[in-house]
């Protein structure tokens, strides 16, 4: 059981201390756990590893289609997702009016929230490969953070291997919903602040990506404040399959039958296979394009390696064969993307406006 002294420490931000003589707080304490390289097995690999500050909280390695694990000769499926802004993704549910799924966290939505999303990567052996839960608590025992964890905590909160286990997943999760993950300062918010101008190729793009008739990308990345969401959050977190090709470039084809029986024959059922219904064969959990221009490579497998390229492909993938049949065949959407017959020059315009929403911009100085 937790000790009182949690109620304290998070009611009272700031009223526990660690042995640095700093506020040992559950969101600095998350970021401690989040960039530390020794939970991993073996040692090497942090969170941060696939989602670092400077690649919009997305994989760094953008050499790669997908994100490799601790052990250098083991690949993930997929391409690393952003943490940043995951948190405003709702949990994992059905929405009986629309029908869809929608929220929860990883591409194929298989973790309902950020807490159960964090406990993953530690034991999957394509990531940090940790053999269990006690591997990772013992080697938390042994950070120079664990008094700050037992701080905020209580003084047991280490000493039972699941209960420690829970506990650090809800102390990431604390970081990621923190200003310094989900930072909103990107030019795009400035604007919409009165703080700064679109130039004319960039408010030429707006206007395509929202228009009905043209782009058509606000249908599930919405651009628009809204009085749910008046910072937009450019993702409305349901599930879709782009029709994107195979990527043969994937070094996960080639692992061991150990970690891929089925070679390269693998296919990616995405929520489809995490519901067992055919249904939702190859559809996956709509991005965030906050950053978007910081996370290539593009989409679940890493197939593109340009925004201009997604675009492109947006408009032209049912018109141009050079894109290859999609991954999954059966529930492609063919409502809002496929055949826009964008021109080069638009296709232009929609990538410099997806430029400006990437965070920290600085006004010019005069």
């Amino acid at each position: 059981m937790r000790s009182a002294g949690l109620a304290l420490c998070v009611l009272f931000v700031g009223g526990c201390w660690d042995d640095s003589g700093k506020p040992a707080t559950l969101e600095r304490l998350g970021k401690e756990l989040y960039f530390d390289k020794n939970l991993s097995t073996p040692a090497g690999q942090a969170c941060a590893a696939c989602h670092e500050p400077a690649a919009g909280f997305a994989d760094p390695n953008r050499t790669l289609p997908v994100s490799q694990g601790v052990h250098k000769d083991r690949f993930g499926n997929r391409n690393s997702p952003s943490s940043a802004y995951a948190a405003f993704s709702p949990p994992f549910q059905f929405d009986a009016k629309e029908g869809v799924y929608f929220g929860g966290q990883f591409w194929d939505g298989r973790a309902k929230d950020l807490v159960e999303q964090a406990k993953g990567p530690f034991l999957n052996a394509l990531e940090m490969a940790n053999p269990d839960k006690a591997a990772v608590v013992s080697s938390v025992r042994k950070a120079e953070y664990a008094s700050a964890f037992r701080a905020v905590f209580g003084e047991d909160s280490l000493d039972v291997v699941d209960q420690a286990y829970e506990l650090i997943a809800q102390a990431i999760a604390a970081f990621e919903k923190s200003s310094e993950v989900n930072k909103f300062s990107s030019k795009y918010d400035l604007h919409l602040a009165g703080k700064a101008s679109l130039t004319d190729q960039e408010k030429r793009g707006l206007a395509l990506y929202e228009s009905d008739q043209k782009g058509k990308c606000a249908a599930c990345h919405p651009s628009k404040p809204t009085t749910e969401n008046p910072k937009p959050l450019f993702t409305d977190f349901t599930y879709d399959n782009l029709g994107v090709p195979r990527n043969p470039q994937s070094p996960f084809y080639n692992l061991p039958r150990e970690f891929n029986p089925d070679g390269a024959a693998f296919v990616d059922l995405g929520l489809g296979g995490v519901l067992k219904n055919s249904q939702h064969n190859g559809k996956m959990k709509v991005p965030t394009l906050r950053n978007i221009a910081l996370t290539g490579p593009y989409m679940h497998n890493g197939v593109f390696r340009t925004l201009r390229e997604v675009v492109e492909f947006y408009s032209t993938r049912d018109t141009d064969t050079k894109w290859g049949k999609p991954e999954v065949a059966e529930n492609v959407n063919t409502d809002e993307l496929g055949k826009l017959g964008l021109t080069s020059a638009e296709i232009d315009d929609i990538v410099a406006f997806l430029n400006t929403l990437t965070d920290g911009y600085q006004l010019p100085t005069r």
